[in-house]
């Protein structure tokens, strides 16, 4: 079932993406139709992954992910949501909470249930909550480094921009972090 949603979801995508980029094409949007070619391509990552390297995400992450894709490449640069002052931190909170649900994942891949279950609940907590900020901050960090080394304008508003998206995606991944930790505790207190 979730397999096949996640198909569905990528390759429903990648069609209407890729008519867009038709559409865009032909109407010589020099903006908008690389966005939509790049769409094409992101949507395929979860099917690719799935298909040929045998890695498979949760469905949380499936959601979390193609919704961020919606949110950043439709909404946001499609139809011009980031002109809109909150879209851009919506979009870090929306990305707190997708990598915090990859982390979640990579603890269940990376370990046993039963070491799990012996991990306390803050340190779940911990590892989730870093995680998210860990991945905030490299993609911050790529968008400072794309705006002087490559002249681009990822950062918009300087500082500010930064700090605002930095503590975006730490307030979604730690409502995650604070969410799984609690329900890990739960399962732990229903063992004993």
């Amino acid at each position: 079932m979730k397999r096949g949603f996640q198909t569905i979801l990528s390759i429903t995508y990648s069609i209407c993406m890729l008519v867009l980029f038709i559409i865009f094409f032909i109407k010589d949007d020099t903006y908008r139709y690389p966005i939509a070619l790049g769409s094409v391509v992101v949507a395929l990552v979860p099917l690719i992954l799935d298909k040929f390297f045998k890695i498979r995400f949760k469905l949380s992450i499936i959601i979390s992910y193609f919704a961020f894709l919606i949110g950043s490449q439709c909404l946001g640069s499609m139809l011009k949501f980031y002109s809109l002052g909150w879209w851009d931190s919506f979009l870090h909170f929306l990305s707190g909470v997708l990598v915090a649900f990859l982390a979640i994942d990579l603890m269940e891949k990376l370990t046993t249930e039963k070491s799990r279950s012996e991990m306390s609940p803050f340190f779940i907590f911990i590892f989730i909550f870093a995680f998210g900020v860990f991945c905030g901050t490299l993609w911050e960090i790529w968008e400072f480094s794309g705006d002087h080394l490559l002249g681009s304008t990822m950062q918009g508003g300087g500082n500010f921009d930064t700090m605002t998206d930095l503590i975006a995606d730490t307030i979604g991944a730690f409502i995650i972090a604070v969410w799984f930790a609690r329900k890990s505790n739960v399962k732990t207190k229903e063992k004993v």
